[in-house]
């Protein structure tokens, strides 16, 4: 469709994909950025609203990737701007560890109050969710007074060297990077479609779960494990949400052992799953909470919130980072909170992921292609498979499927061990008829790659 433009709706594309400045740009940044640093579209921003992106080509765009989860309260809005904006007036950094502002003692105390568990609580500000992770294994090292950690299969913590320890995915995250800081274990993580132990739920009683008793005995002693990290929903690892019942058997096996339980809510929450936090789903109750991306509604910030007294472990000096807890961040995550606190978000992001369902539900009934749909509220994602009898990941199909979808005005990322997912990270803003406009495209990006529905029915059969 290169050179036509389409006039209805939000997307709208003037030139052939990606633009001549964005190919110009793309020039420039090979010789001066390390080809280390990957980006999923050829494409060069020059303005954002909402749940839209332009190009610096004037190509307008429907965001499904919201800047990998940041911005759930949609690009500029209105009110973080406005908090931004007045915190412009007075200062831009001190340093909290020199001379504190009001700004982020306010903002410690909301998230003490919001994150999920009814006993008294403390957070410290960050930058990023793997400097949060970090912090989190050192404050609960130090509270415990043990050195292990046990992680997830699939698992993303992030890219510092300790989170990278607690990362599963290999290519491109971990090869090449070792070695990695030690005490680190690895368990079978509650991935239905791909059981580990070949087993079905819900005849398999959640063994996934009770493993972890296993591990204790087989693997890495009890009392020398300080705490087991999980995402109540994987993000990086194909937004895999686990049955009900899979974290109140592993956080009773923990409390059973002395051993900490972290939520890493970097991508989860803040309203993506239809909840504050998508640990409320499962009723559970983290010893921490680690947060990060939409806390900070498009400005770098993290934290880590949990039991008072395992906050207080670490000395003083302990913690810390120089730009830990900005207040400009500062100020736009209490506007975030403002906007998420009304209410009407999380409630968006439940009929977000209605949508996504139905249409996506529709697509499988004609696509062999489709082997799963699954998430919560608006954290959605489908895997797709070369055969739904044999599972095998369908990676370059999904390559092509983003492919098409950025050349034609949407822009999408994967995920997945095997980069056969396609995740649904649009901001809480959209409106219906952009859903519906964005659903089209990626229908469509299906279909391109997709055996035509005869074929895939005489497959079928």
């Amino acid at each position: 469709m290169g050179g036509t433009e389409q006039l209805m709706g939000v997307i709208q594309l003037k030139t052939d994909i990606p633009g001549p400045k964005s190919r110009a740009l793309a020039d420039r940044r090979d010789a001066a950025v390390p080809r280390g640093l990957s980006h999923a579209t050829p494409l060069y921003v020059a303005r954002a609203q909402e749940a839209w992106i332009e190009d610096v080509d004037g190509n307008r765009f429907l965001d499904f990737a919201g800047g990998i989860g940041c911005i759930n309260t949609g690009h500029r809005n209105e009110t973080i701007l406005l908090a931004i904006e007045a915190q412009l007036q007075n200062f831009l950094h001190t340093c909290s560890q020199v001379t504190p502002y009001e700004n982020y003692v306010s903002l410690a105390e909301r998230l003490n109050q919001i994150t999920p568990g009814k006993f008294p609580k403390k957070t410290i500000l960050l930058n990023t969710g793997a400097e949060a992770v970090e912090n989190a294994i050192k404050i609960a090292r130090a509270h415990t007074g043990r050195s292990g950690v046990i992680a997830f299969e699939d698992a993303f913590h992030g890219r510092t060297m300790m989170a990278l320890a607690l990362t599963s995915k290999t290519h491109p995250y971990k090869a090449g990077f070792a070695p990695f800081p030690s005490e680190v274990y690895r368990i079978p993580y509650a991935y239905c479609y791909r059981c580990s132990y070949s087993l079905k739920y819900p005849s398999c009683d959640v063994y996934c779960a009770r493993h972890l008793e296993d591990t204790f005995k087989r693997i890495v002693a009890s009392e020398d494990v300080a705490a087991v990290i999980a995402e109540p929903v994987l993000g990086e690892g194909g937004f895999i949400a686990p049955p009900a019942e899979f974290f109140r058997i592993v956080i009773d096996i923990c409390r059973k052992h002395g051993v900490l339980f972290i939520a890493d809510e970097v991508q989860s929450g803040f309203g993506r799953t239809g909840k504050m936090f998508a640990s409320e789903h499962y009723g559970i109750e983290p010893d921490m909470v680690v947060t990060a991306k939409s806390l900070g509604g498009g400005l770098p910030l993290a934290a880590v919130t949990g039991r008072a007294e395992i906050m207080d472990a670490p000395g003083p000096g302990g913690l810390g980072g120089t730009f830990a807890g900005n207040p400009l961040a500062c100020a736009a995550a209490n506007a975030v909170l403002d906007v998420l606190e009304r209410g009407d978000l999380l409630a968006r992001a439940k009929s977000i992921g209605e949508h996504f369902d139905r249409r996506a539900k529709d697509w499988a009934g004609r696509f062999d292609l489709i082997g799963d749909i699954r998430g919560l509220g608006a954290m959605r994602a489908i895997e797709l498979v070369k055969s739904r009898k044999t599972r095998e990941p369908a990676a370059e199909e999904t390559r092509e499927i983003t492919q098409y979808c950025y050349e034609h005005g949407l822009i999408t990322i994967t995920a997945g061990s095997y980069g056969n997912v396609i995740r649904m990270l649009v901001p809480l803003v959209v409106a219906d008829e952009q859903m519906d406009e964005a659903l089209d495209v990626l229908e469509n990006a299906i279909a391109s790659v997709a055996p035509q529905p005869a074929v895939a029915e005489a497959a079928r059969k």
